[in-house]
């Protein structure tokens, strides 16, 4: 009943959902030849004219061996027309579509003969979107509710994307793989995503969502890829940017403190300096951007209550207050050494330290008696460099390139933590320091041919990544730390690839196929000493293939269709074998028995074009082979619970999503999106090792949930514009239990100053202070309820100007 519940909503939403529209353009390549002699035709005129009222729209004239290239012409139909002295006028259709930045003609062939002129007309059409067959873009700067902000938040009223425990989902899930520039970094994660709270926006030019990856991406992330790019001018001379921003947040006590607990954070100091500097000159494009973000945060403030088949019931809170200096430096060197030979070079640097202030009190049922206070102090910097290198060769005609890069990636975790655990007879001081080196080398080739309707491309690419990890504890009186389970463990990755995919395109169609064929072999080696854990690893040989189609039905009307094979494999920190105590008694531990989960993924999509708007609908459909999840257990005659990673055999996931976006009036427009799904998590049994093995079975989980976002624009006049934005999160199941629903209205407004080059904008986020995250989890004999009212009332103003 619920799929059918599913199914009978889908069409009614596809209804009411849309994006918007922009053009895309392609560069357009040839050879004209004589059709007599086959010798190429020096300094003919090439025309592009519109095929509807045959309106010149661009033109050239060819080189001395024949050759021409137009840039930048919009997608649609064209007439693409030929002239030379001693040669017949020659016109043919032309179409440019969506898919490819260039269009290859090949060899056109004109006839010899001035007298006899000809032409044909064509009937094509104007397509146009920035909702690609592949990726969604979207502009930072457009959300001025969250100006100021990280890119985490910055996010946060995208179509199809939630946020949950700092993390990112797409169509509620959060195996996400996040690119900046197109790469892997660690600044975000190589495996799960990482960071993107301590990321400013004011960095961030936009952010690109590809739900259906190609082959040639890699094979990690189910839920898909988000890249962000980052800004780089490349406007003649020298010019940039300065802003400065700032806020406050937890204006006020949510939820008071139980007893003997420090006073949580408020009235959180925000403060956002950033410089984005550009030169460009003949052959060479520099370009250097500098951000510092300071938070104070409150973190977490979290209330949990935890029952036990023997009646024995705690109460305890956390509440966590943080102090975050984060530090991005990102540069570069674009160097064009002649017109077919281009090189760049860019580094980034990145530096973020954290320090937790948290309090754990532990109470009986009626709050009567104490049982236990554990504080904790950390102190953890994370540093990253990168360095890349890449070289680009153009062959004869637009888009026919070769491209080769090296990526090399540093990080280094370095973490700390002081604990005080006070119970009824004594005091106990307890301490662990990890220290983990993060090196990964990436090396790709990529060759890319424009074809007369599409492209082929073709590439390889090889990884190898090593973090050695060291954890010691050091364990004062009476200590509930494991320090037996420290020592050290290395993790080595090593992931050839290769790809192949061929696009094709016409006025009515657009496919892609691809396969990726990628090989991965990981060992995880652990200290032997260790009391639960030896070493473990896996490799396998697996092909990911892709394919994606459109079919355009008139020029309102289009329907595509995808499927893909991704893979998720464990990070480094899901398999990280020593427990976490940021919890002192719900402890979070790696398993390094963890293998891959493996997804395949359809789609149906349906896009529809309206008069100041449009509208896009996908239905989709998951099947994940090994589902990578934590499970909690407990072991006799203790109320610890161990929250440890295991895969949960099968889950499906089945859901629609759309977007509608539509231009009432000159001065309000709005985007209304969706994403109602059913997830499904089957009946499994796993045992978790550590501290000793616990056997758990779950029974079959399945829960109907979604999202709505509805954002609001007002442009009151040029230079003054407004923004509301309202989110509704649905209940959704996870492993063991459920998570509650949430709700949040932002407001935003940004004025236009010094004729343009300067701007101010003022915003506040969750206005009314309903975002909490609420939390039920059943276990075997014990469940534990929860409720986090950490910060998320945040009001942020700032100032930019442009030079």
């Amino acid at each position: 009943m619920k799929l059918k519940m599913i199914l009978l909503f889908s069409f009614l939403i596809i209804e009411v959902f849309s994006t918007t529209a922009q053009n895309h353009t392609a560069s357009v390549s040839g050879l004209i030849k004589d059709n007599v002699s086959k010798e190429s035709v020096p300094f003919a005129n090439v025309l592009i004219k519109n095929a509807s009222d045959q309106k010149f729209i661009a033109g050239t004239v060819t080189s001395e061996d024949g050759r021409f290239t137009i840039p930048n012409i919009t997608s649609g139909n064209y007439l693409l027309e030929i002239t030379s002295t001693g040669f017949k006028m020659k016109t043919q259709k032309l179409f440019i579509g969506n898919l490819s930045e260039y269009l290859d003609l090949n060899s056109i062939e004109i006839e010899p003969d001035i007298n006899n002129l000809a032409e044909v007309v064509v009937t094509n059409k104007p397509s146009g979107s920035s909702n690609q067959i592949d990726k969604k873009v979207f502009s930072v700067a457009d959300n001025i509710t969250q100006s100021g902000g990280s890119v985490l938040q910055s996010m946060q009223s995208l179509p199809g994307v939630t946020t949950n425990d700092g993390k990112i989902q797409l169509r509620g899930n959060d195996k996400v793989i996040i690119l900046i520039d197109g790469k892997q970094t660690a600044l975000t994660g190589f495996g799960n995503q990482s960071g993107l709270d301590n990321i400013p926006a004011s960095a961030i030019e936009k952010i690109e969502i590809i739900n259906n990856p190609s082959s040639k991406f890699d094979a990690n992330g189910n839920a898909g890829i988000i890249n962000i790019i980052y800004k780089k001018n490349k406007q003649e001379g020298f010019n940039g940017k300065i802003g400065i921003s700032s806020g406050y947040g937890a204006l006020w006590e949510r939820k008071a403190n139980l007893p003997s607990v420090r006073p949580q954070y408020q009235m959180t100091p925000k403060i956002n300096p950033s410089l984005s500097l550009n030169y460009r000159k003949e052959k060479i494009n520099a370009y250097l951007q500098v951000d510092y973000l300071y938070t104070e945060t409150l973190n977490k403030n979290e209330f949990v209550n935890r029952t036990y088949d023997d009646g024995t019931v705690i109460n305890q809170q956390t509440v966590r207050n943080r102090d975050t200096h984060f530090t991005t430096l990102k540069t570069g060197i674009d160097w064009n050494y002649n017109e077919n030979n281009t090189f760049a070079f860019s580094g980034l640097f990145g530096s973020e330290k954290i320090i937790d202030n948290g309090d754990e009190p532990f109470f009986n049922q009626d709050y009567s008696q104490r049982l236990r206070l554990w504080q904790f102090l950390e102190d953890e910097l994370k540093t990253t460099v990168m360095a890349s290198a890449s070289y680009e060769h153009k062959f004869m005609g637009a888009g026919h390139k070769l491209n080769a890069g090296i990526n090399y990636t540093y990080h280094r975790e370095d973490e700390k933590y002081f604990f005080t655990n006070t119970l009824p007879d004594f005091i106990g001081q307890d301490a662990f320091k990890l220290l983990s080196d993060e090196k990964v080398l990436d090396l790709n080739v990529d060759y890319v041919r424009p074809l007369k309707y599409g492209r082929f491309e073709t590439g390889f690419k090889f990884r190898n990544r090593e973090i050695p990890t060291n954890m010691q504890f050091f364990p004062g009186e009476n200590s509930p730390i494991d320090a037996a389970a420290g020592g050290w463990a290395v993790y080595k990755e090593i992931i050839p690839a290769l790809y192949s995919n061929y696009i094709y395109e016409t006025n009515k169609i657009e496919a892609e196929i691809g396969l990726r064929l990628e090989y991965v072999k990981l060992n995880y080696d652990v200290n032997p000493d260790h009391p639960t854990y030896k070493s473990n690893g896996y490799n396998y040989t697996e092909p990911f293939p892709s394919v994606r189609f459109g079919y355009k039905i008139n020029e309102q009307n289009k329907i595509t269709a995808f499927y893909n094979r991704r893979v998720d494999r464990p990070n480094e920190v899901d398999i990280r074998i020593f427990p976490k105590y940021d919890d002192a008694e719900i402890i979070k531990v790696g398993n390094p028995a963890l293998k891959p989960q493996f997804t395949s993924a359809f789609e149906l999509g349906y896009k529809k074009s309206i008069e100041k708007g449009s509208l896009i609908a996908s239905l989709y459909y998951r099947i994940i082979n090994g589902t990578i999840t934590r499970i909690a257990t407990t072991v006799p005659g203790s109320t610890l619970i161990y929250n440890v990673f295991q895969n949960a055999d099968k889950s499906t996931s089945a859901g629609i999503e759309a977007i509608y976006t539509q231009e009432l009036t000159s001065w309000y427009s709005f985007n209304l999106n969706g994403n109602l799904y059913q997830n499904t998590i089957d009946a499994f049994s796993v045992t978790n090792l550590y501290p000793q093995p616990s056997t758990y079975f779950g029974e079959r989980q399945q829960m109907v949930s979604g999202n709505l976002k509805w954002n609001n624009t007002l442009l009151f006049d040029k230079t003054l514009k407004g923004q509301i934005s309202m989110i509704y999160l649905a209940p959704d199941i996870i492993a063991q239990g459920k998570i509650n629903s949430r709700f949040s209205v932002d407001l935003g407004i940004k004025k236009t100053v010094q004729k343009g080059k300067g701007e101010v904008f003022l915003n506040a986020s969750d206005i009314f202070n309903t975002l909490i995250i609420q939390k039920e989890v059943q276990g075997m004999g014990f469940s534990y309820n929860s409720k986090d009212y950490y910060e998320t009332q945040v009001i942020r103003f700032g100032y930019s100007y442009k030079f």
